[in-house]
């Protein structure tokens, strides 16, 4: 029986079917989408994570990976036939290996966001991938979802910073390419079809990692401005003065600030003037710290910015920090939320934000936008919070029209409805839509070729 031998491959300890244990694991962070497990296991090796998918190939049982379960799309949740295998990365969390010359580590999927960035850090490095979730989200649901976050702007996506995979297929077979070669022309570049692929073409084990200098006289400044095309060409203007040492540049609008400020404890107003909008920026490696004050002010001088405070040092730096990762819990406690991560050019931000809303706004009276995010990469998480004194049920079945009126708006500016969440069981009828049947279709003969049987994830993406 597939159970019982399952449960001989991980290990007494390593696996349950108790429903007060498995309830995190089949609930997405919003209650949205849930979900039912035959069994849920969480093997500590690469050869049981082998093993355990390679039983599932041969009974053809369905196997839904699943690392920290902090997305927002539904990727990670197996569906209500109770009939899936979920399997846990959680019990895959060492750092293999890191070379401070070589400025690589070598992470099981299971670690923590958080402890690869300690792991760098104590070796005088660093790890630039930083989410608000980074402290229970792990690095393979991060690979397996292309994650961006706050540093994309310098960095890159999750997709730039992996040098090499290790992954399970989907017939149990291990491909060991754990590289850590920053040229390699030799053949396909494999590691890239599953990253971003949201586990459905095979299971991501570990992965050989970038690392960097560590950050030095990294600066935090919290800036007002008056509108997201003014945060445009501040951020066109910033680059010019300061080029890469710009690290993050974060649009805020006061409807955020507010929702922070009344569900979320200890925290401030950042600046005491009421703003429509605000930006979170963060330098590094500035020779003098009058570098990003001079830069400021003669942004202040061409009317880019009304207002500005820079912090004095990294507690204070880490309470500005605090209100932008935030953002999301107060929303949740204002009362139900839609959201859409999506991306458009970085010029056109401004001009989404503005048609998208205006478009919600004339659907439904008294919705209330907050558009947030890494104006930095074009990446705005257009979320929407209902009415207030209104319905929640009522406002989540407004979903599907609501969410037709953004994309068509990233639509009509070339954007992705995806930017860093992934596609998930929230956006598989508008993956199809908005890429057209080509692309999906591609998208189709990739996933037949490595998960032929369809066992990997399957009702995800697609």
């Amino acid at each position: 029986m597939l159970i019982e031998k399952l449960k001989r491959i991980v290990g007494d300890g390593n696996f349950t079917t108790d429903s007060h244990e498995l309830e995190p694991h089949l609930r997405e962070w919003r209650d949205i989408w849930t979900g039912r497990t035959l069994l849920l296991v969480r093997p500590d090796t690469t050869r049981k994570v082998s093993e355990v998918v390679r039983a599932c190939h041969e009974s053809n049982t369905s196997v839904v990976p699943q690392g920290g379960n902090t997305g927002l799309c539904g990727g990670a949740i197996p569906d209500d036939s109770g009939e899936q295998v979920l399997l846990s990365l959680s019990g895959m969390n060492k750092i293999r290996a890191l070379s401070a010359n070589d400025y690589t580590v070598i992470a099981d999927a299971g670690c923590t966001l958080a402890a690869v960035q300690n792991a760098a850090a104590d070796a005088d490095r660093f790890f630039p991938l930083s989410l608000a979730a980074e402290g229970s989200c792990q690095i393979g649901g991060n690979l397996s979802t292309n994650a961006g976050g706050i540093n994309v702007l310098r960095y890159g996506t999750a997709r730039t910073l992996a040098l090499g995979l290790e992954v399970v297929l989907a017939d149990g077979t291990i491909w060991d390419g754990l590289r850590a070669l920053r040229k390699d022309t030799a053949g396909y570049d494999l590691k890239q079809f599953f990253i971003g692929a949201e586990g459905t073409l095979g299971v991501i084990t570990a992965a050989c990692l970038r690392l960097f200098p560590a950050v030095q006289n990294p600066q935090t400044a919290f800036v007002a401005v008056s509108s997201p095309s003014a945060a445009v060409s501040l951020l066109a203007e910033l680059r010019q003065q300061l080029a890469d040492q710009l690290q993050a540049f974060e649009l805020i609008p006061d409807r955020a600030i507010r929702f922070v400020h009344q569900h979320i404890p200890d925290t401030r107003a950042p600046i005491a003037d009421s703003s429509p909008w605000y930006v979170l920026i963060e330098v590094a490696n500035l020779a003098t710290e009058e570098l990003l004050e001079s830069a400021l002010m003669s942004c202040f001088e061409r009317g880019l910015i009304t207002e500005a405070t820079i912090a004095k040092n990294r507690g204070e730096a880490a309470s500005l920090w605090a209100v932008r990762h935030a953002i999301s819990e107060a929303q949740k406690k204002e009362g139900a939320s839609l959201k859409h991560d999506v991306s458009v050019p970085v010029a056109e931000v401004g001009n989404f934000v503005e048609m998208a809303s205006r478009f919600v706004e004339d659907y439904l009276p008294g919705i209330r936008p907050v558009a947030f995010g890494h104006v930095g990469d074009g990446n705005i998480h257009f979320n929407l919070s209902q009415p207030i004194n209104g319905s929640p049920e009522a406002f989540l079945a407004e979903r599907e029209p609501l969410a037709a009126l953004v994309y068509g708006c990233v639509d009509q500016f070339d954007g992705s409805i995806s930017a860093e969440h992934g596609i998930g069981q929230a956006k598989k009828a508008d993956l199809r839509k908005y890429r057209g049947n080509l692309e999906v279709d591609l998208m189709r003969k990739v996933k037949g070729a490595f998960d032929p049987r369809n066992i990997m994830n399957p009702g995800k993406v697609f």
